[in-house]
């Protein structure tokens, strides 16, 4: 019975060391994209790709609208020539006027249109990416979790056979009663740690399945395969993790349309003028006119101002811009390394995990020669447990790490980046 505890623990840990292709663990492709086009954040950046093209086609069609005036008036006449002296007349005015933009406004307000509506899309894949992350730190929470129960489980069932076992012996006459009572305290504190792993993974599956009910949460968990480091160059991870970076993009494609205000805004120091027709009808159509109109309003303070607040954002942008491409920079040297560090971790927890496996079988192979009591194997099979433990969690981090440099890359749950990626190369 001391062996069957062993095996169950061992064939819980060791299931995950089975052959797999690399992302089996993860959920179906086809139902991750569609749980992070359908996240609340990417559904909000979708619509602020339209505001952002309608606001695009407001510039394009320009800041001044056609406007009407119509006057209708009533003149009194004294000592007019009428029998009572007192003449009185329909009249109307009416003028019809537009402000005219200047050569050269017009293509800057469509070039801020355009850079605004790619910022909005950038930001839009920004958001994608952002609930990518989400969903696989969700999912490599749920894993470490139902890899503890499992982990607890086992050693449940294995101490409630042995205290069944070491009954028996008791009534037979051949254990202590102090055995039984050793047994029975490791089975409590054992039944203690299953009931909060239990509790881990149901809140695990709460979170997940709130933020992303379209991915199904399977009943059982996947096997965790051994990771491996990830195939190319840190520098070739780092390079391709900022290359496609779309905060870095989203922040240059908002540099531009901030540069483009600011020549926009120097530009509207000179003002647009208002040309328009000028009709009119007096004295009940007995004299009409029309003549055209020109307004031509004189810029001056506030115009001056308004350009160099323009000017001053833009480069206000452009820092921003190098401040992010530096801040994206240092986080992928950072996960690049981390996931080279979790590698090294894993192996190390594998080894003393190994270790800790000969040394159990030491110590039970000296229970049952009588050199220890049952308090020390059990001890030593504690030790044994949370070993494996800790080479699961080591496992799952190296994955979780790798996965994130490739999300972070855009090679994983970035579909349509990587076509664009292709079509660039």
């Amino acid at each position: 019975m001391n062996r069957l505890l062993s095996a169950l623990v061992c064939s819980a840990i060791a299931a995950s060391a089975l052959p797999a292709r690399a992302q089996d663990f993860l959920p179906p492709a086809d139902r991750a994209q569609a749980a992070i086009s359908a996240y609340a954040e990417v559904r909000a950046a979708d619509s602020y790709v339209v505001a952002a093209q309608e606001k695009a086609r407001a510039l394009a069609a320009g800041p001044h609208d056609t406007q009407l005036l119509l006057m209708p008036l009533r003149r009194s006449v004294s000592d007019a020539a009428t029998s009572n002296g007192k003449a009185r007349y329909g009249e109307w005015e009416a003028q019809l006027t537009r402000a005219i933009r200047l050569p050269g406004k017009a293509a800057l307000d469509r070039e801020a249109g355009a850079h605004g509506v790619a910022a909005a899309e950038l930001r839009q894949g920004d958001a994608e990416h952002q609930a990518a992350r989400t969903l696989l730190a969700s999912w490599m929470g749920w894993l470490r979790a139902e890899a503890a129960a499992a982990a607890a489980r086992t050693r449940c069932d294995s101490l409630a056979r042995e205290r069944d076992t070491i009954a028996r012996r008791l009534q037979l006459g051949d254990a202590a009663r102090r055995e039984l009572d050793q047994i029975a305290a490791a089975l409590a504190v054992a039944q203690a740690e299953l009931r909060q792993a239990d509790a881990d993974v149901h809140a695990q599956r709460l979170a997940l399945g709130a933020n992303f009910p379209q991915v199904p949460v399977p009943e059982r968990a996947p096997a965790l395969p051994e990771p491996a480091p990830l195939e190319d160059t840190p520098q070739g991870w780092i390079d391709r993790i900022v290359s496609r970076s779309h905060e870095i993009r989203a922040a240059e494609e908002i540099a531009a349309e901030r540069d483009t205000l600011a020549r926009r805004a120097n530009a509207d120091r000179l003002p647009d003028p208002t040309v328009g027709l000028r009709t009119f009808s007096e004295r009940d159509g007995m004299e009409r006119g029309i003549g055209l109109v020109v307004s031509i309003p004189f810029g001056g303070t506030r115009r001056s101002a308004e350009a160099r607040a323009q000017a001053a954002a833009a480069e206000a942008a452009r820092s921003e811009t190098d401040a992010m491409r530096r801040d994206i920079a240092r986080d992928a040297q950072l996960d690049v390394a981390r996931a080279q560090v979790a590698i090294e971790l894993w192996q190390a927890a594998r080894e003393a995990r190994a270790a800790n496996a000969a040394s159990l079988a030491r110590q039970r192979r000296a229970y049952e020669l009588g050199e220890i009591g049952l308090a020390e194997r059990l001890q030593a099979e504690r030790l044994d447990v949370e070993s494996a433990l800790v080479e699961l969690r080591a496992r799952a981090d190296a994955h979780e790490a790798a996965l994130r440099v490739r999300v972070d890359s855009h090679e994983l749950w970035h579909p349509e980046d990587k076509l664009e990626h292709q079509d660039h190369s």
